[in-house]
């Protein structure tokens, strides 16, 4: 069987290709997959050729975001038939090591996740019309769940592994910097969660839009009205928590400043090393605290979506066949006018030839 895949070989060098799909095999089943999402680690890859110190060594299909339909199971697989939509989990850890025993798997350190450069060889991700993936990364959806919806759980599950973190939003003050995806969808969260405020901050006025309608009270435009954030930061501080979402320097001074004492800031955004006000965080008392990835959350995230609880429509501005991915990627990249950007991908139900 053959199947399109968006491969990428190097900094700048996106190439949509023809490869082979070989058939699922015990515990295996074949998808077609229906959307997908690129995420800012794609972009990464693509721009930079690398994030960090993880560098492309070697060509690797994109996607980590993504929902399918089930065309073929192979040999043992129960729960699930062709015709079914699903979710697909990236994330897979080997359940054996250290981290794994106890009850840490975000921490795995053999840590599969499709579409990451980190080991070598590569592990391949989902951004292609077919793929044989493990029965344990699909979550079977309810009838008519929109799949486009669907693929923007596995960001969700980040959001709701931070708000883990955070000890719970319910009837506090929140703030969230950086309107994104992620900021976005820790909106949606928040809200979902009960928080008596939620004011987001961001440089551009599209993506704060759709902050409102993901659930903010108030959102700011830190570019054109920087003052504004100066009034939470009187009596030594307004929010009780704060999402930090853009690992930009001063968002992360001015979350510190407008958290009230013993506070708590949740690092989301990563971009390598970052000054922190440290004499702040100690004179407030405030709570510094990481998050990475999910587990449980993934499967939470999928019946938030299904159930109608969250709705991950309103991120999701553009939408590009896959043939046209180079596009889809550039306008991922404006963040003028997307917030988050789709692949869809060839959803016939029948084999490629």
């Amino acid at each position: 069987m053959k199947t399109r895949v968006c491969r990428l070989y190097g900094r700048n060098d996106l190439r949509i290709e023809t490869d082979t799909v070989p058939a699922p095999v015990e515990g295996q089943v074949l998808l077609a997959i229906a959307s997908g999402g690129i995420c800012g680690s794609d972009m990464h890859y693509l721009s930079d050729g690398g994030i960090g110190t993880i560098r492309v060594r070697e060509p690797i299909i994109l996607g980590h975001e993504a929902s399918g339909r089930i065309l073929e199971v192979g040999p043992g697989v129960t729960g699930l038939g062709p015709g079914d939509g699903v979710a697909i989990n990236p994330s897979c850890p080997c359940g054996a090591c250290s981290y794994c025993a106890e009850g840490l798997p975000m921490h795995c350190l053999n840590m599969r996740f499709n579409g990451s450069a980190m080991r070598l060889p590569h592990e391949q991700g989902l951004f292609r019309d077919r793929v044989v993936v493990a029965l344990e990364q699909c979550i079977k959806l309810p009838v008519g769940a929109d799949l486009g919806a669907v693929a923007c759980a596995e960001p969700l599950a980040v959001c709701l592994h931070a708000a883990r973190m955070a000890g719970g939003s319910r009837g506090k003050r929140v703030l969230i910097t950086g309107a994104g995806p992620i900021g976005a969808l820790c909106t949606a969260v928040a809200a979902d969660a009960g928080a008596a405020e939620i004011v987001v901050t961001d440089l551009e006025d599209t993506v704060l839009a759709i902050a409102r309608q993901m659930g903010a009270t108030r959102t700011i435009n830190v570019a054109r009205d920087s003052a504004a954030m100066e009034k939470y930061a009187e009596d030594r501080g307004h929010f009780h928590l704060a999402f930090e979402c853009s690992a930009a320097v001063t968002a992360i001074k001015s979350a510190v400043s407008a958290l009230r004492p013993r506070g708590t800031l949740v690092q989301v955004g990563v971009a390598g090393d970052t000054p922190m006000p440290v004499n702040m965080l100690v004179a407030k008392e405030i709570r510094l605290q990481g998050t990475h990835r999910f587990h449980e959350e993934f499967a939470e995230a999928v019946e938030a979506i299904t159930s109608g609880r969250i709705d991950p429509r309103p991120i999701v501005t553009d939408r590009y066949p896959l043939e046209h991915a180079a596009a889809a990627f550039d306008a991922a990249s404006d963040r003028t006018r997307s917030v988050k950007v789709h692949l869809e991908f060839d959803r016939g139900d029948t084999r490629a030839s």
